[in-house]
């Protein structure tokens, strides 16, 4: 063998054992990866889901979790239901509950309501429970109104004769699946019943009527369509106790009774107020005229026009005047 021949034969050597080196890696990742992913492939292929092996390993490369897919997908196809890899895993990847819409399409189904998984991944996304929608809707629920959670345990109103009555109400719905993305929720229900409740007791000539017939409330308030634009149906509206309260009406006249007894005060302070003022203004004006007598006697004598037993006269008449009122005015339990 010539030196030529030996030298590529050692240069040979490391290649080969490099690549002996990868391929070994790369069977033994695959291996990894077969057994990592075997048991679920098993699963699904055996329950006849239709997951192949290059999805799940793109699904671990997506940070997807295969498991809940692939047993999403089964307990699909074992329920009859024709969902594809695809659709399950691009939910997933939006944030949707998967196993939740599953439940929710196979309840569905099997009541008969028409729910297809492009809208049970909307009502999923849009924050609402589908599962408990299609329970709700299969199985009535109760709500109290108003809403002990909220603090309140009756619906206050007044009828036409003051008499305040307070009542609960229980409303019976069912989900509208139709409407449920973008339609009121519970809130709204309890706020719009307890308005009708409110307006049929206000609209009442006594409260008798409505301790004697409490069913008008509850058909007058079922007769004004309050589900319109929620994602409910009202079934039944029941008052479950009606209690009377307090005499608002007899309240409130007292209130404007003493109202008016306060302003009728107020009227009066203010005439008096008035009438003193005046009289006020005209004692200054009988002193400002009696300040002006001397200066008319002055200008009397001056003139001529008054002489000296007139003057005195005069006097005679001013003192017997201030003795007849001296006389004439009562005297004080206190005085001699």
């Amino acid at each position: 063998m010539s030196q030529t021949t030996r030298m590529l034969m050692q240069t040979a050597d490391p290649i080969a054992t490099g690549v002996l080196v990868v391929i070994g890696i790369i069977v033994l990742v695959a291996a990894l990866i077969v057994m990592k992913f075997a048991r679920l492939w098993l699963q699904a292929y055996f329950s006849r889901a239709d997951v192949r092996l290059s999805e799940l390993i793109g699904m671990w490369l997506r940070r997807v979790d295969s498991r809940t897919i692939v047993l999403s997908k089964i307990t699909a196809v074992q329920a009859g239901l024709q969902l594809t890899t695809k659709d399950l895993e691009s939910h997933y990847l939006a944030g949707g509950r998967v196993p939740n819409v599953v439940r929710a399409i196979i309840a569905a189904d099997r009541a008969n309501i028409d729910l297809s998984f492009k809208t049970a991944t909307a009502i999923d996304l849009a924050g609402r429970d589908v599962l408990d929608a299609i329970q709700t809707s299969v199985n009535p629920k109760v709500i109290d109104c108003p809403d002990p959670k909220k603090g309140k345990e009756t619906i206050d109103a007044v009828a036409q004769d003051g008499i305040q009555l307070r009542a609960k109400a229980r409303v019976t719905v069912r989900t509208n699946i139709q409407r449920l993305v973008g339609g009121a929720t519970e809130e709204t229900i309890i706020a719009r019943v307890g308005e009708g409740i409110v307006t049929t007791i206000g609209s009442a000539i006594t409260y008798k009527n409505v301790l004697e017939n409490p069913d008008r409330i509850s058909k007058a308030v079922l007769d004004k369509g309050l589900d319109a634009g929620t994602a409910f149906e009202i079934l039944s509206i029941d008052i479950a106790d009606v209690d009377v309260g307090e005499n608002v009406g007899a309240q409130l006249q007292a209130a404007q009774a003493e109202a008016d007894m306060r302003r009728a005060k107020a009227e009066a302070e203010k005439r008096r107020a008035m009438a003193v003022a005046r009289e006020q203004e005209m004692r200054a004006l009988v002193v400002e005229n009696d300040a002006k007598v001397p200066l008319a006697i002055s200008e009397a004598f001056r003139a001529g026009n008054l002489g000296i037993m007139d003057y005195y006269r005069l006097k005679n008449i001013g003192a017997d005047t201030q003795m007849r009122e001296s006389i004439a005015k009562p005297k004080k339990p206190d005085q001699p």
